[in-house]
């Protein structure tokens, strides 16, 4: 995340801006953090995810979208650009800029940002109301994090570890590998990457 100059704009202000930018931007109660590009790893695996649950969810109803739509927080005044978002909500086909009530979040972990999607991003997202789970996924080995919302409005963490492992996104009744969502991903190469000073 790269801070913007501190001038204050509105969410309209924000929105009409990103249309018409070049480069994406992050709103964070009217301030802008200018988002950077990612590495192959991380580039390879929001692909390979969002086109497994793209077929997955054909015909239901359900629209998957990739790194350049925004989810829109109202009550926290913010705007994020998830790397993989899924909303089963037909409210949300009245907004074509952004989504206001995703089921499921995934972000592809990296350097830089593992610690605000871990952190301040994960409390944010967890004011959306219709957001059933919150997915976290590991470019340095085959590890997935899934986050599900239980009856009772805790947070229940469940991990699928290893190359020959399964998962399973159940707001969306979805069930995958490890072999999948890895596709093309050459996690040897991966030790010779820098660290990323990006926003992904």
């Amino acid at each position: 995340m790269i801070a913007s100059p501190n001038i204050y704009i509105t969410p309209e202000e924000y929105l009409a801006m990103e249309e018409k930018s070049t480069v994406k931007h992050e709103y964070i109660n009217g301030y802008i953090y200018t988002m950077a590009g990612a590495l192959d790893s991380h580039v390879t695996i929001a692909g390979n995810i969002f086109s497994l649950l793209r077929n997955h969810v054909r015909g239901s109803g359900c629209r998957v979208y990739i790194a350049d739509m925004k989810a829109r927080i109202e009550s926290l005044n913010r705007f994020y650009y998830p790397d993989v978002m899924v909303t089963c909500d037909a409210r949300d086909q009245e907004t074509p800029g952004y989504k206001r009530f995703p089921c499921l979040i995934i972000e592809v972990l990296s350097n830089s940002t593992e610690g605000f999607d871990r952190g301040d991003k994960f409390a944010d997202y967890q004011m959306l109301e219709t957001l059933q789970e919150y997915v976290l996924i590991n470019t340095k080995k085959p590890r997935v994090e899934c986050f599900r919302r239980n009856d009772d409005g805790l947070w229940i963490l469940q991990s699928y570890v290893g190359e020959q492992a399964s998962f399973q996104l159940k707001s969306i009744n979805f069930a995958g590998t490890m072999t999948e969502l890895y596709e093309d991903v050459n996690f040897h190469a991966l030790e010779s990457e820098k660290p990323e000073n990006n926003m992904a």
